[in-house]
């Protein structure tokens, strides 16, 4: 993958803390534009909307789980190709593997460092 400019972040998470850590970090770190989803119906209307150049989602919500809404975003012609990375407090052997089977660009670990969070991303995609 080709180095791209980030812009605009989006963060998906059910956790009021991950979305305000995850805000703080993007806008003052690296002073990315930053929208927040706390559902999966949510996230699905907020990218639709706003094009984010990369997405954090939460695998894991109440409402609906992370692939379905990955899968769901996939669909859109605009985010077909957007990265999208799946976040988990649980990552074990396998599961990167099976998220990029379905249409993840990877998975990133929770909690994350708000200092280290921009340059994780921005290496992922380098």
């Amino acid at each position: 993958m080709t180095t791209m400019e980030i812009r605009k972040v989006m963060l998906v998470d059910d956790d009021p803390d991950i979305l305000k850590i995850g805000r703080l970090s993007l806008t003052g770190v690296a002073h990315w534009e930053v929208f927040t989803a706390s559902s999966g119906n949510e996230a699905i209307q907020v990218a639709a909307r706003e094009a984010p150049d990369v997405i954090l989602l939460d695998s894991s919500m109440p409402d609906m789980d992370g692939v379905t809404v990955l899968q769901q975003l996939r669909q859109a012609p605009a985010l077909a190709n957007t990265p999208i990375f799946l976040t988990t407090t649980r990552v074990s052997e396998g599961e990167d593997e099976y998220y990029r089977s379905k249409g993840a660009t990877g998975i990133m670990a929770k909690p994350f460092n708000p200092f280290t969070l921009p340059g994780e991303i921005e290496s992922r995609l380098a």
